[in-house]
């Protein structure tokens, strides 16, 4: 599979050959959905949590005598059914997190990529150099403003990814960090050719 690269004028300046097991993958919604939740899964702080029984503040002295007064058999205090008292069986901070096969990942990846390339929602540039790129509003007159386009490069370029993080709805992320969410929430992918590269070593 081929496709043009163009530079920073739009202009078709060479044509590179795609890898057709990187970039020509039937998607898959299934296998696609399981390597999204879990990411998402991961992204999850697990930070909620609730005072039990035993964290509450209160008396573990008997509140009354076991029979004779007409009411229920009580103990402690802290015992759920009580206003201030501790939650049964309430959340507690915890890794949502879990594991999913290297090789499930890495399919989901070609996957996402594929479906980007049969729609011609990949774009591979020359380089990402210049005020093309370092200026905000000359990446917008370019791309512009309604499209959600992912900025792929071979390392974090920091003058660039200012540009170009400043913009809404557009993403910087170097070629390593590139993962099935983040290509599924945009609508293009504009990568360079040194990074089409780099992606189809990693995954190949």
């Amino acid at each position: 599979m081929k496709i043009n690269v163009v530079n920073t004028q739009n202009v078709v300046t060479e044509e590179i050959e795609l890898s057709d097991y990187v970039f020509n993958v039937t998607p898959r919604k299934d296998i696609l959905q399981r390597v999204v939740l879990w990411q998402l899964a991961k992204r999850r702080s697990g930070s909620h949590n609730v005072k039990g029984k035993s964290d509450v503040h209160g008396t573990t002295k008997k509140m009354y005598k076991q029979k004779g007064t007409g009411g229920a058999r009580h103990g402690s205090k802290k015992a759920a059914q009580f206003r201030g008292a501790g939650v049964v069986f309430g959340p507690v901070n915890r890794d949502h997190g879990y594991d999913l096969p290297k090789k499930v990942r890495k399919l989901a990846l070609r996957m996402a990529l594929s479906a980007k390339v049969s729609e011609n929602m990949l774009v591979v540039v020359d380089d990402f150099v210049g005020n093309e790129y370092s200026k905000t509003s000359d990446v917008v007159k370019r791309y512009g403003k309604c499209e959600k386009i992912l900025f792929v490069d071979c390392d974090k370029n920091a003058e660039v990814y200012r540009g170009i993080a400043n913009a809404v709805n557009y993403d910087y992320i170097p070629q390593i960090g590139l993962n099935v969410y983040d290509i599924l929430r945009k609508d293009k992918i504009v990568a360079t050719k040194d990074a089409v590269k780099l992606i189809e070593e990693r995954l190949s």
